[in-house]
C-alpha cells in the first residue's frame, strides 16, 4: 500500500471522492507497492481501486480512457524509497568524492524503476528472479544495464559483490522474453580491457537483436582515492588500443547485424588524439548520456544552425569568453572558429580549466567546480560574458558540485555567466546572444 498525499482538483479521483491521506491498496485486485505497479495496472479503461481510510476499505469503480491519469499524487515519484546500490565497485566515482559536498551526491542508487523512468543504469545485483519476472510481465523495455564484464569471477571482484557473477544470467532471461537491453562497460585499465573486453563484447553480441547498444567508457579517477583499489588512467596508447578493438569487433558483426552495436565514449577518442567517427557511425545516438557521439552530434547541430542564421544575425558584434575542461578544449576552440568564419564580428577567448578540486586526471567540463573557475579566471579578461557548460551545475541550475553558487562565481569574477546547454544550436545562440536564457 502507498499513501496518497494529494488529489488533483476536478480529477477523476477527486470526483469519485478519493482523498489525500487515503492509502492506495490495490488496482483490479493487484497490490500496489510502487510506481511500476501503479502505472502498469492503471492503464486499463475500467479499473476498480481499493482504498483504506480510517482502517476501513472502500472500493471505487472507475471508467476512463486507456492510459488516462486519475489525478493521484504520492510522497515520492517512485512511491517508496530509492533502492540503494549494494556493490562497492573498484571504480565507483562516489567513493572518490571529497567530504563536504551536498549529501545527495553520496547516495548510490541502483534502482530498476529509475532505469525505466529516467534511463539510469542498473547492475542487477539487488534483483532476484521474481524482480526479473516482474520486468518481463510488465514488459519494461529497454532496460539499461551496467555489465562491465561478462566474466562472472571478474565481475564479482570488480563490484565486490558475490552475486555479481550469477546475475549475468538475467541478461539472457530478459532478452529471451522480448526485453531490449542497452549496456555499459566502465573500463578499468589492465583489468577488464584487452582480452576481457573482447570476450565481453563477443558474449554480449549473442543477445542481438535484443541488444540495442553497448557503451564503453573509461573509469573516472579523482585525486581522492586514498585506501581505494589502485587504478591507472588511460593514456594515448591504451585508448587507441581500446578503440581499435571495439572497431574491429563492430566490423566483425557489421554484415550479420546490419548496424554498429559497440561504441567508445568521446573521451577515448580525445585521449587517443583521434578524429571522431562520422555521424552515420553512431546510428541513432542511443548512448548520448554516456558521452558517446555527443561531440559529433554537437558539431552537426552547429553546422546546421549556422546555415540558418540570417544576414543580420551574422553581423552581430559580440565579445565573450568560454571556460571548458581540458578534454574538450581543442574541440571548443575549433567550434568557435567555425562560428567566426560566418560571424566576423564575434570575438571569443576560450580558457582551459584544470580540475584542481577533483584532480587533473578529471578532464571533463561537467565536473569543473566554481572554486576552480574563480581561482583560474580571477585575473583573466572575460569580456562581456562568460559561457560555461550547463552540465557544471546541478539540475536546478544554481550550484556547482563544490556548493559554490552561480551568483557567487559571477560576483567573484565580475562578469555575467551564462550556462549553455550541450547542443550545437544553443552554443551558437549563446555565442551571438540571440537566445533568452
Amino acid at each position: 500500500m502507498v499513501k496518497i498525499i494529494d488529489v488533483m482538483k476536478n480529477s477523476i479521483s477527486d470526483l469519485c471522492g478519493i482523498k489525500a491521506s487515503d492509502l492506495l491498496i490495490s488496482i483490479n485486485g493487484h497490490e500496489i507497492n510502487d510506481v511500476l505497479d501503479y502505472r502498469f495496472y492503471l492503464y486499463e479503461e475500467n479499473i476498480s481501486i481499493t482504498i483504506e481510510r480510517n482502517n476501513n476499505l472502500y472500493i471505487f469503480d472507475i471508467e476512463k480512457e486507456m492510459y488516462e491519469d486519475i489525478g493521484l499524487e504520492f510522497e515520492t515519484p517512485l512511491m517508496d524509497n530509492k533502492h540503494r546500490c549494494e556493490n562497492k565497485c573498484i571504480f565507483c566515482f562516489i567513493d572518490q568524492l571529497p567530504k563536504g559536498l551536498r549529501e545527495t551526491l553520496y547516495f548510490k542508487d541502483d534502482d530498476s524503476r529509475l532505469s525505466f523512468l529516467h534511463g539510469n543504469y542498473i547492475t542487477l545485483t539487488n534483483l532476484d528472479k521474481r524482480d526479473i519476472e516482474r520486468i518481463i510481465e510488465m514488459h519494461i523495455s529497454p532496460v539499461n544495464i551496467s555489465v562491465h564484464t561478462t566474466n562472472p569471477e571478474l565481475r564479482c571482484q570488480m563490484m565486490h559483490n558475490k552475486r555479481a557473477g550469477e546475475t549475468l544470467s538475467y541478461l539472457k532471461m530478459l532478452t529471451d522474453n522480448g526485453i531490449e537491453i542497452n549496456a555499459q562497460i566502465v573500463l578499468c585499465r589492465d583489468i577488464n580491457d584487452g582480452k576481457e573486453l573482447e570476450k565481453s563484447l563477443n558474449d554480449l553480441s549473442k543477445l542481438f537483436p535484443k541488444l540495442g547498444s553497448v557503451a564503453i567508457v573509461p573509469s573516472g579517477l579523482t585525486k581522492h582515492r586514498e585506501g581505494l583499489y589502485p587504478l591507472k588512467p588511460f593514456d594515448k596508447e591504451s585508448s587507441n588500443n581500446v578503440i581499435e578493438m571495439v572497431e574491429r569487433i563492430n566490423d566483425k558483426y557489421a554484415l550479420s547485424f546490419g548496424k554498429n552495436l559497440f561504441f567508445c565514449s568521446d573521451e577515448f577518442y580525445l585521449l587517443a588524439e583521434r578524429e571522431l567517427p562520422k555521424e552515420e557511425y553512431y546510428e541513432e545516438y542511443s548512448q548520448l548520456e554516456n558521452g558517446v557521439g555527443m561531440l559529433r552530434s554537437f558539431e552537426t547541430e552547429l553546422d546546421c544552425f549556422l546555415n540558418l542564421l540570417t544576414e543580420e544575425e551574422c553581423k552581430i558584434s559580440r565579445n565573450v569568453s568560454i571556460a571548458t575542461g581540458y578534454s574538450a578544449y581543442e574541440f571548443i576552440c575549433r567550434m568557435v572558429k567555425k562560428v567566426q568564419l560566418v560571424c566576423k564580428n564575434l570575438n571569443c577567448t576560450v580558457y582551459k580549466i584544470d580540475n584542481n578540486f577533483f584532480g587533473t586526471t578529471v578532464t571533463v567540463a561537467g565536473l569543473i567546480t566554481g572554486v576552480d573557475l574563480i581561482d583560474q579566471l580571477k585575473e583573466k579578461n572575460l569580456a562581456d560574458e562568460l559561457l560555461i557548460s550547463r552540465s557544471m551545475l546541478r539540475d536546478e541550475g544554481d550550484l556547482f558540485l563544490c556548493q559554490t553558487s552561480l551568483e557567487e562565481v559571477e560576483w567573484e569574477l565580475g562578469v555575467k555567466i551564462t550556462p549553455v546547454e550541450q547542443d550545437g544550436a544553443s552554443f551558437v545562440e549563446c555565442l551571438l546572444g540571440i537566445k533568452e536564457v
